[in-house]
Formats: C-alpha cells, sequence, structure tokens
C-alpha cells in the first residue's frame, strides 16, 4: 500500500486552493492584499500543520473509485425505498438486529468509508469498529478486527455479511490496494 509523501512547499495542493479560495470568499473581496495574504494562509498552514497528519493511504485506481461512488450513490436511492416501504408497512414485520461483520480491511482510511458507505445505505448504520490498538494490552496486536452494524430489517446475516464485503468492502480493497 502506497502512502501520501509529499514534503514539498505544497504538501497538500487540493487543501492549498481550498483554503486559498474560502479565505477569499469569507472576506468578500478579492484586493491584491487579500490575494497575497490569502496565498500565504495557503502556503503556511498546511505546511505548518503536516506533522499532525496521519500517512493516508493513496487512492490508486481512481476509476475504480467513481464507479463506487456512483454504486453507493444507487444503494442509497434503493435503500431509501425500500425503507419506506419497510415504514408503511406494519411494524410487527420489521426484523432489528445487530450485526458482526469481519473486517479484512487494515487501514483506518478504508475502514472509515466502509462504515461511512454502511451508514449512508437507509436501514443500516455502523455502530463500532472493534477492537481498537488503543483498547489492547500493550505488545498485543490486532489479529481481527470487526464492524458491528445495526439493520432495520435483519432477513439472512451470511447474506448481508457477504454483500456487505462483495459490494463495499472487495472494491474499497482494490482501489486502495490494501
Amino acid at each position: 500500500m502506497r502512502f501520501e509523501a509529499r514534503f514539498s512547499l505544497f504538501p497538500t495542493p487540493f487543501r492549498s486552493i481550498l483554503l486559498f479560495f474560502v479565505w477569499l470568499l469569507l472576506n468578500n473581496s478579492y484586493s491584491l492584499g487579500h490575494i497575497v495574504l490569502g496565498a500565504i494562509l495557503a502556503t503556511v498552514i498546511p505546511l505548518a500543520t503536516l506533522r499532525f497528519r496521519e500517512p493516508q493511504p493513496l487512492i490508486m485506481r481512481k476509476w475504480l473509485a467513481f464507479k463506487h461512488f456512483l454504486l453507493v450513490l444507487y444503494d442509497i436511492v434503493t435503500a431509501n425505498v425500500q425503507v419506506a416501504f419497510l415504514i408503511l408497512g406494519p411494524i410487527k414485520k420489521l426484523r432489528p438486529a445487530f450485526v458482526k461483520v469481519p473486517l479484512d480491511l487494515t487501514h483506518e482510511m478504508p475502514i472509515t468509508i466502509l462504515a461511512s458507505t454502511v451508514s449512508l445505505t437507509p436501514g443500516t448504520v455502523s455502530a463500532e469498529v472493534y477492537p481498537f490498538p488503543e483498547s489492547l494490552d500493550e505488545g498485543e496486536e490486532v489479529t481481527q478486527r470487526y464492524l458491528l452494524i445495526h439493520v432495520l430489517d435483519l432477513d439472512d446475516e451470511a447474506e448481508l455479511i457477504a454483500t456487505i464485503k462483495s459490494r463495499y468492502e472487495a472494491p474499497l480493497k482494490e482501489i486502495f490496494q490494501c
């Protein structure tokens, strides 16, 4: 897995551009003084905060990331319709449950994206990722991580786990190549 390793004048160029334009928009002025001060801030702030950033895995397959984004968007829309039918139907048919999904992902960024994806899809909410490395005893390693998910209506736990792993986790592993 490759990580960001930029130690130049602009270690995070997109953040610098965003800071520059936000500065100009907040001041509602495009005078030379605000442009110069915005450029200075857009250069100095990312350099000053660089040491506080954790190295993040790079997106290795951008086209696959875009396809994954479209898939998640489609799933959000279809899940909204399914949840609407569930809620409008008899409540006694709902079968809420917690499901423990074993994770193959190892880095925090892809795990966070997976948990966010599950939470964005109506009918499911990510409750916890465990075990936390901080909660382990000194010298003890994480052997297996799990994502605890609350599901509004659970039909088959094994099928849900297989769907999450194949539909969301596998593309993230490929996108970040981890």
